[in-house]
């Protein structure tokens, strides 16, 4: 088992990713910790995996304290930490309100780097730890309206390589994911978008989100777990400041020369 005697760590646990994340990582021997807003799905899933549900607000400056501290009083160490929980808007910068700005920032960008900063004392005392920020592929490229979330997720690679620079000649790595389109409550919010817009089944509009993607589908959750899987492990021992992108090639297109396609 590839996270043998690991006590892990999964923001956003009670659904999506985080939530296949969670049940992944216990899967292949880690104790996990489970935090997210709310209590019943984390529940659900930590009892489903014998974990530990923390319950907080990612917004919330303490949250960081209340995960970490629950990791150290159940399990004694923290070695993994999965900073999956987000939050999205659908503002251009002349709408997005400080409030707006603010709550994305907060629970995509400043939770990540509080939640890293409480476990790292941890892991530095072991030497050894794995950090998985999950960024999206809005932190390559931006889509309209989505100006807080395409600005956070860019940040996350750059928390990424500076954690990875200050802290691997201590043993601990850091890295980012960065999926696609992925079938969770998240990526359903979206979708219901082209419904409403469109007239087609949710189905359909996840179809029409990805038909320019070379797989042609999204992604499911646990094929993102997967990848979070690959960076916590040792399998990626040697993985360290770099961005894994698991989008079904969407970022490979140009979006230019699907034009001169072949009907296929």
């Amino acid at each position: 088992m590839r996270l043998d005697g690991k006590v892990a760590i999964v923001t956003g646990g009670g659904s999506g990713i985080g939530a296949a994340t969670a049940r992944l990582f216990a899967a292949e021997g880690a104790r996990v910790v489970v935090t997210g807003r709310r209590p019943a799905p984390l529940r659900e899933v930590a009892g489903e995996i014998h974990g530990v549900a923390a319950p907080a607000d990612a917004s919330d400056p303490a949250h960081a304290d209340v995960v970490v501290g629950a990791a150290i009083e159940a399990f004694g160490r923290v070695d993994v930490v999965v900073a999956n929980a987000a939050t999205g808007e659908g503002h251009d910068t002349l709408d997005l309100t400080d409030d707006d700005w603010q709550r994305v920032v907060d629970v995509n960008l400043s939770s990540p780097l509080r939640v890293a900063r409480a476990a790292l004392p941890s892991m530095l005392e072991h030497g050894t730890g794995s950090i998985v920020l999950v960024s999206s592929v809005m932190g390559l490229f931006a889509s309209a309206r989505s100006v807080a979330y395409a600005t956070t997720k860019a940040a996350l690679l750059g928390l990424a390589r500076s954690l990875a620079v200050d802290f691997g000649p201590r043993g601990v790595r850091a890295n980012v994911i960065c999926p696609g389109w992925v079938v969770t409550p998240m990526g359903d919010e979206g979708m219901d978008e082209i419904v409403r817009a469109r007239g087609v089944s949710r189905e359909e509009a996840y179809r029409l989100a990805t038909e320019h993607a070379p797989l042609r589908r999204p992604a499911t959750p646990e094929e993102i777990a997967r990848c979070c899987l690959f960076l916590a492990s040792d399998d990626a021992s040697i993985v360290t400041g770099t961005v894994l992108v698991a989008d079904g090639g969407q970022s490979a297109v140009d979006l230019g020369g699907i034009l001169f396609d072949e009907p296929s």
